[in-house]
């Protein structure tokens, strides 16, 4: 009995760690928006990124060049299209920072949660059930009340650049799936190459816009400097590492249940440590979003796994059947 004690202990402390790093990745991405408005200023934003994914960058291929394992053609053909996918992702999220606020940011960028499903419907021809469209009403009537603080002024234009972060937030995971599913990719050597594609187009964009990079590093002060290697060493680097390391150790639903907080501590973040105004209208706004956004998520993984259950016990009853077509019983397993 005692070993099977110490055995189940040892599982309950393995999933404790598994579940601890990927909330706390959950926690930095919500701390981005507060981090990286405080290292913005008028035409930062290219010269920003550009460091962010050239520090980034470099490290990933320096752990992948230590594995001693080559980038494939195929994972670079794959992951180029990809990183200009994130490159936009990461312009629209990072210009709309710099013009809403943090707990704005952070909850509008949620919505990927509805968009992402709808967009996956599309392409696959599968119809999603009422009740998802019901709980993206619910979460695109709390970002329009969050939005305008119960005045229903029209959104500012960073919500709007946010809001289309978002939308591009989408069309990127999709993408990942349809250029990488059911192929031998490495998921270092993929985010290797989508994050190198983002510091070639960002550095390049930084020559015809905004500071360069030199004069952007000589106007930090000590405390941005730390704050700039937390965005890169925690929010890029660990989190990537984490979510490819998490993924097989448990399941990817688990995986997504805890990176979906992100907009939790992205609001308790801007409120408690920024200071963001956002009032009544404000906070009933921000329990739609977080209700409607997960009640989506729940909605689209049970019909994922309706799906996928058919077929599993139809390849259960395929092997179940030998090729003289006669079904024989199969034997009883004790547990």
């Amino acid at each position: 009995m005692q070993p099977r004690n110490d055995g189940s202990m040892r599982t309950f402390l393995a999933r404790f760690r598994v579940d601890l790093l990927l909330l706390l990745v959950a926690v930095s991405w919500g701390s981005t928006y507060l981090v990286a408005k405080e290292l913005l200023s008028g035409g930062t934003v290219l010269t920003l990124l550009a460091l962010r994914m050239l520090l980034a960058a470099g490290i990933m291929a320096a752990i992948a060049g230590v594995r001693r394992k080559h980038l494939t053609r195929m994972e670079l053909f794959a992951g180029i299209p990809i990183g200009v996918l994130l490159a936009a992702v990461f312009a629209f999220e990072t210009f709309g920072i710099a013009h809403t606020s943090a707990t704005n940011a952070g909850l509008i960028v949620s919505l990927t949660m509805v968009f992402t499903p709808v967009l996956e419907s599309v392409v696959s021809h599968r119809r999603l059930p009422g009740r998802f469209f019901a709980a993206a009403g619910v979460a695109v009537a709390g970002v329009v009340l969050l939005a305008g603080n119960g005045t229903f002024d029209p959104p500012s234009a960073g919500d709007l650049l946010v809001l289309g972060a978002a939308a591009i937030r989408a069309v990127h995971v999709v993408s990942i799936h349809k250029l990488t599913g059911g192929k031998a990719v490495d998921s270092l050597h993929l985010t290797t190459a989508q994050l190198g594609t983002c510091a070639v187009l960002f550095t390049t964009g930084s020559f015809v816009y905004g500071h360069s990079i030199p004069q952007y590093l000589s106007q930090l002060h000590p405390g941005q400097t730390v704050m700039f290697l937390y965005l890169v060493l925690i929010c890029t680097v660990f989190a990537f590492f984490v979510q490819i390391w998490a993924v097989k150790q448990t399941s990817p639903s688990r995986v997504s249940l805890l990176l979906g907080t992100e907009p939790v501590w992205a609001a308790a973040i801007g409120i408690i440590i920024a200071h963001d105004s956002i009032g009544i209208p404000g906070y009933c706004g921000l329990a739609l979003v977080l209700t409607g956004t997960a009640w989506g998520r729940s909605v689209e993984q049970r019909q994922r796994m309706a799906r996928r259950e058919p077929r599993a016990l139809s390849s259960e009853l395929g092997a179940a059947i030998p090729e003289d077509g006669n079904a024989r019983p199969r034997p009883k397993v004790s547990i």
